[in-house]
C-alpha cells in the first residue's frame, strides 16, 4: 500500500471489491460487491486485515468508517458459493478463508481506534462478524439483521459464539435464524445506536469538519450521542421475552425446545410457538445441536477461545457435509428442499455432535494460537 493513502481521494483495494477514502483524519472503507449484497470474498478479508493494520499506528487516521454500496446491504454474509466449489474440488480456499476470516475479527474485536460500522441495510453471517467487533454498531431504518447459518447447514460463527452467548435472545437468534430490524439489534445488545437516513448523512457530514481533541473515541462517541434517535419502529422482541425465555434453555436440548414450543397452548403466544417451531423443524438437524452446545459452551469462554472453538467446528462442519447440501439447496439450486443427514433431532446422538468439539491441540502450530499476543 502506498504511503500517499491520505492524500489519494479514492483508492481501491480487491480488485476494487474495497473502496477507501480519507478525509478529516477519517478513513471510509466500502465494502464494494453490491451485486452480491457486498459478500465478504477471501481477496476482501485479506485487504481489510491490511488497512486496519496499518491505521493502528497510523496518526494521520483518528477513526474508520466501514459501510455497504448500494441501497440493500451493509454485508450479507461470505461468499459461500466459493467455499463450497473449495471444498468439493479438494481445494484450500475453505481452510484459509475463515482462518483469516476468524482473525480479521478478532482484530476488529480489539481495535485501538474508534470504529463505526454503518449497519443501514443487510448484516448476516460474516457481516455480523466484521459489524460486532466495532466499537460502534449503528443501525438504521433499512436494518436487517440475521444470523441464518443453520438453514445452510452451518452454525453462528464469526463470534456468535461469543456474542450471542452475550445477549438475552441470543440461543433464539442462533437457533432460528431469524431476521429483525434495528430496534431488536438494539434489545439483543447487537448494536449501539440508531440514526435515522439524514442522522447518517449528517453523522459523515460532520465527521468532515469534526476537530480532533486528542481522545478521538469520546470525540466519535459525542458526535454519535448527538444524533442518536430512537428507532422508527418498536422491538418485537421485547415483547417476546418471556415466551423466548420459558421455551429457549440451555439446560433443555433442542428436542426438547421443540417439542416445549408444540405444547404451548397460550393465546398470546400459542402463533409464535407453532411458526417457531415449524422454522427449527426445516434447519438442519445436527447443526442445530451444534449451534445449542456452541452458544452454551460460548458463555465461558474468552473471545479468543470462542474463535479457536468456532475454527475446529467449521473444519468439521465441511467433513460432515450438511453445510455442502445447504448451500446447494438454498442458495444454488434454490430448491429449499436439502436432505440432511440425519433428518431428524431424534437421529442425532451425542456422539455426532462430540465431533464437531474436538479441535487440535492449542499450540504454537494452532492457526489461531498468536490471537492474544498480536492483538491484545
Amino acid at each position: 500500500m502506498s504511503d500517499s493513502l491520505n492524500s489519494t481521494p479514492l483508492r481501491e483495494y480487491s480488485q476494487g471489491e474495497l473502496q477507501v477514502e480519507v478525509r478529516n483524519k477519517v478513513a471510509h472503507v466500502t465494502l464494494n460487491r453490491p451485486q452480491a449484497l457486498n459478500a465478504l470474498s477471501f481477496g476482501m478479508i485479506q485487504g481489510l486485515s491490511d488497512l486496519f493494520t496499518r491505521w493502528a499506528h497510523d496518526d494521520s487516521v483518528q477513526c474508520i468508517v466501514l459501510k455497504g454500496a448500494g441501497e440493500k446491504a451493509f454485508c450479507a454474509g461470505g461468499d459461500i458459493r466459493a467455499l463450497r466449489d473449495s471444498a468439493l474440488s479438494g481445494g484450500t480456499l475453505h481452510h484459509k478463508f475463515f482462518i483469516e476470516e476468524y482473525e480479521l475479527d478478532y482484530q476488529l474485536h480489539r481495535y485501538v481506534k474508534p470504529y463505526i460500522s454503518l449497519l443501514n441495510g443487510i448484516v448476516m453471517g460474516g457481516g455480523m462478524g466484521i459489524a460486532q467487533g466495532s466499537g460502534f454498531r449503528v443501525v438504521g431504518p433499512k436494518t436487517r439483521m440475521a444470523m441464518p447459518e443453520t438453514a445452510i447447514g452451518l452454525f453462528p460463527d464469526v463470534g456468535g459464539s461469543y456474542f450471542l452467548s452475550r445477549s438475552p435472545v441470543g440461543l433464539y437468534l442462533g437457533l432460528t435464524g431469524i431476521t429483525f430490524r434495528a430496534a431488536d439489534a438494539l434489545f439483543a445488545n447487537l448494536a449501539d445506536r440508531y440514526l435515522s437516513e439524514d442522522g447518517i448523512a449528517e453523522l459523515l457530514a460532520r465527521l468532515d469538519r469534526l476537530l480532533w481533541t486528542g481522545d478521538s473515541g469520546k470525540d466519535v462517541a459525542r458526535l454519535i450521542d448527538t444524533l442518536a434517535t430512537a428507532p422508527d419502529t418498536l422491538a418485537t422482541l421485547a415483547p417476546m421475552r418471556d415466551a423466548i425465555d420459558h421455551h429457549f434453555r440451555l439446560d433443555r436440548s433442542v428436542l426438547d425446545i421443540v417439542e416445549s414450543l408444540r405444547r404451548e397452548r397460550r393465546a398470546e403466544w400459542q402463533s409464535w410457538a407453532e411458526e417457531t417451531a415449524a422454522t427449527l423443524e426445516k434447519r438442519s438437524p445436527t447443526m442445530l445441536c451444534v449451534t445449542h452446545e456452541q452458544i452454551r459452551r460460548g458463555r465461558d469462554l474468552s473471545l479468543a477461545d470462542c474463535f479457536r472453538m468456532e475454527l475446529g467446528i467449521v473444519e468439521a462442519c465441511f467433513a460432515h457435509g450438511d453445510v455442502l447440501e445447504g448451500i446447494r439447496a438454498m442458495v444454488i439450486d434454490k430448491d429449499n428442499k436439502p436432505a440432511w443427514r440425519p433428518d431428524s433431532l431424534v437421529a442425532v446422538d451425542e456422539s455426532i455432535i462430540a465431533a464437531f468439539f474436538s479441535p487440535p491441540p492449542l499450540n504454537e502450530t494452532h492457526p489461531l494460537a498468536g490471537l492474544e499476543a498480536r492483538y491484545g
